[in-house]
């Protein structure tokens, strides 16, 4: 698994730039919201706006535009130090600052010709913070990104604003952005990320704005949230991680308080003991999960910087004076085991055993795969000062294969160890996307073959097929058919809306409120965006079997078939209605099945799924290169034709099997 997991983060990484190497070996930025909002410290009319961030208020406690704009007239922060900022920023152990342009709000923080919303033609001081806050990271060693709103409440004026930030951005408006962009990038030195958020745009404004960054900065590395999968590195939501390991550079921002990420002038901040371990640990599970961490702060409303916040970030940055050898340059833990007492990062055959859990009743570590027993002690469990135990393998680190399949195994998407990213349309159709799959096969005897079966939706997709250490691209073709036969049918259907309109929570039947029968094998309903539904039903055989059926869905599809889940992936194109080729291993007489339709964008839902009419497969045999041998072999596959590595591989229709 190592190997595999090394081989994936090494195309991936290769995929963009030398930079996107510094950028994922920094694993800890500091993230600056910082604008016009920050002068409301979360107080409208005298009263704090509990709803929504405060970098959204002028939505949330919805003021006027023009009141709200005329606000800029008095924006005077005479204690931002961007200095201090970057000061401080170093002080804590960080790499570099991303820095707020604009917010959803459009005042721009920085000089722009393209409107007078700004911080140097609106304000009595008349200041670039961007700039200054470019020279400051400059001078301090720091690399310098920006975050950039794709949604502007000033450009074309947007009230009412809507409930979801994920507004469409017209052609217009999309060349407005365009121009922003290409200021930004030509006139504040060079860029190490940019951060943009919000909005949902068509497939074409992500790649524009895409390439007018690469063509600007070509080490400028791209957030997700540009959508439609051109990007550089994923983004969670909010305050999120993902449940395990990405096998793609990725990245979670933080804020100090989930509540908010600009200045709260009422906000209870606790103690800074417990925000310091909070955070630590955050840092540690992002660092061990191969993510880098964004940590926020929010200066106050004349611009300087919150003792607590500054107070949490020199804590953690004195820890990491101690112990940054095993947060810098790391690799993510090579186990996918959770173990109660901590976490683990690597750095060639060097293990770091982070303390962030609890100690084991044996008071003994053991890694799986290997016969070092490490003693701990229950008073070497800080959480404010985590302790880091430092394992180096002088013989090199074995390779983990904490699954082994038997002999004789047919690899599939059921067996599979997926590799995930993140895909997504926009920030609220954003899931974790499978980009791939490995195996740990016991051989037994050599393996001369491999044996590959598809269905006609695979004919010419190119693979990527690693066994061993060997690696060969495939071109799926229709040489081979194969006929299937089996006595089966779908019992009395049920239809129905599941509540919650975003993509990435798995199926739930409980949201489902009310089932109706669907007159037909398909389903089509009039529908808003954001919505999901579900199709089930009950698939029955009389002997074990692989089936062949036809499933349609709207803007994306989730497939659960006996409880788990074998495909999940928005659909191409953003179309109404789209039927593809799914491939059923029945292995009890009687399965549920159930099938999620996203609707994002259309004013139509479909959805539903039937026996194919031709019940045929294909196969390919191809030779290895040489004879692998071995008790125990890594397989791994990968799509070779997917323009970006976030989206789903759409291979879990293969069977592999390795023969003698």
């Amino acid at each position: 698994m190592k190997k595999a997991f090394l081989f994936l983060m090494m195309v991936l990484l290769s995929a963009g730039n030398m930079y996107s190497q510094t950028w994922y070996s920094d694993k800890y930025s500091m993230f600056v919201h910082f604008g016009l909002y920050s002068k409301f410290g979360g107080v409208w009319d005298g009263e704090p706006v509990r709803q929504g961030y405060s970098e959204q208020i002028q939505s949330f406690a919805g003021i006027f535009s023009d009141w709200y704009a005329a606000t800029a007239y008095e924006f005077d922060p005479v204690g931002f130090d961007a200095g201090a900022i970057a000061d401080l920023a170093v002080k804590g152990g960080m790499r570099s600052v991303v820095f707020t342009t604009k917010h959803h709000d459009g005042f721009c923080m920085f000089d722009t010709k393209t409107t007078s919303y700004n911080s140097v033609s609106m304000t009595p001081s008349g200041r670039d913070y961007v700039r200054e806050m470019s020279e400051a990271c400059a001078s301090k060693g720091l690399r310098f990104g920006l975050y950039f709103s794709l949604i502007d409440w000033n450009y074309p004026h947007a009230y009412p604003i809507s409930s979801h930030n994920a507004d469409f951005v017209t052609p217009e408006h999309h060349e407005f952005n365009k121009a922003q962009v290409r200021e930004l990038l030509t006139s504040y030195g060079p860029v190490s990320e940019l951060w943009f958020d919000m909005g949902s745009l068509e497939p074409w404004q992500s790649r524009e704005l895409y390439d007018l960054v690469k063509s600007l900065q070509p080490d400028c590395m791209v957030s997700g949230r540009l959508g439609n999968d051109v990007y550089d590195f994923a983004v969670m939501a909010d305050n999120k991680l993902p449940q395990t390991a990405l096998q793609a550079p990725w990245q979670s921002a933080v804020s100090m308080f989930p509540e908010t990420w600009s200045y709260r002038s009422w906000q209870e901040r606790g103690e800074v003991e417990d925000k310091v371990a909070e955070k630590l640990r955050t840092l540690i599970d992002v660092v061990s999960r191969g993510g880098n961490f964004l940590l926020n702060i929010g200066p106050a409303s004349d611009g300087s910087i919150v003792p607590f916040e500054s107070e949490v970030i020199k804590t953690i940055g004195r820890w990491l004076e101690k112990n940054g050898e095993a947060i810098y340059g790391t690799e993510p833990s090579p186990y996918r085991t959770e173990f109660e007492w901590g976490d683990v990062t690597r750095k060639g055959d060097v293990l770091y055993l982070l303390l962030t859990g609890e100690c084991p009743e044996s008071q003994t570590i053991v890694l799986p795969g290997s016969k070092r027993m490490v003693r701990v002690a229950p008073d070497m469990f800080d959480p404010v000062d985590v302790k880091v135990i430092r394992l180096e393998h002088e013989k090199g680190l074995p390779d983990v294969m904490e699954t082994v399949l038997p002999s004789g195994t047919v690899l599939s998407w059921a067996n599979a160890v997926p590799y995930y990213s993140y895909s997504c349309f926009d920030y609220y159709s954003n899931y974790r996307s499978v980009v791939g799959y490995d195996w740990n096969v016991d051989l037994r005897r050599p393996a001369s073959s491999v044996e590959i079966l598809y269905t006609s939706e695979e004919i010419g997709r190119r693979i990527s097929l690693r066994v061993g250490d060997e690696e060969m691209e495939l071109m799926l073709d229709d040489s081979c058919p194969v006929e299937l036969s089996s006595v089966v049918d779908i019992s009395v259907a049920a239809f129905g809306r599941m509540r919650g309109g975003t993509f990435d929570p798995a199926i739930d039947v409980k949201r489902v409120p009310e089932w109706k029968v669907p007159e037909g094998d398909y389903v089509e309903v009039l529908s808003a965006g954001f919505s999901n539904y579900l199709y089930k039903a009950d698939v029955l055989s009389d002997v074990h079997s692989l089936v062949l059926f036809d499933v349609n869905s709207g803007n994306g599809a989730e497939l659960q078939v006996a409880g788990k889940t074998m495909m999940k992936h928005l659909n191409p194109y953003r179309t109404e209605s789209r039927t593809e080729k799914v491939l059923i291993e029945l292995c009890e007489p009687e399965i549920e099945v159930f099938l999620r339709s996203y609707n994002r964008f259309e004013n139509r839902a479909c959805a539903g799924f039937r026996l194919s009419d031709e019940q045929k497969a294909y196969r390919m045999t191809v030779d290895l290169p040489y004879t692998v041998k071995g008790s125990k072999v890594s397989v791994s596959l990968k799509a070779a034709d997917r323009e970006s590595p976030h989206t789903d591989c759409g291979l879990h229709n293969l069977r592999i099997s390795l023969l003698h």
